[in-house]
């Protein structure tokens, strides 16, 4: 059974930083692209990082130099570093896997995988 488990969220001011975690289970990292999304409250859900097995980094770019996401494929996890968060960041954010290897960030029904989320909320 596939369990992706993020952790990190919460309520930070402008300026701030956080740093989602996603633990997986019942999948290999390193096999996965692995991704980031959010869905704001009346908005469609959007990759906002994307990592794929060979390490190429994609982002979404309203958060380029802002968000990093990187793994720890020894400890099957997924991180999101987010600094100078904004307002707009405001969302609730997935973790998703895809065992189909790809480039680039993809759509979300590409995803074979999710979390339940964890929410981020920024103000200003």
């Amino acid at each position: 059974q596939v369990q992706l488990v993020e952790s990190g969220g919460g309520s930070v001011q402008a300026g701030g930083s956080l740093r989602l975690a996603c633990v997986a289970s019942g999948i290999d990292t390193s096999r996965n692209s692995m991704a980031w999304f959010r869905q704001a409250p009346d908005a469609e859900r959007e990759a906002v990082a994307a990592i794929d097995t060979d390490g190429s980094i994609t982002y979404l770019t309203a958060v380029k130099g802002r968000f990093t996401i990187s793994k720890d494929n020894a400890k099957n996890t997924l991180y999101l570093q987010m600094n100078s968060l904004k307002p707009g960041d405001t969302a609730m954010y997935y973790c998703a896997a895809d065992e189909v290897d790809k480039s680039g960030l993809g759509d979300e029904y590409e995803y074979d995988y999710w979390g339940q989320g964890t929410q981020v909320t920024v103000s200003s």
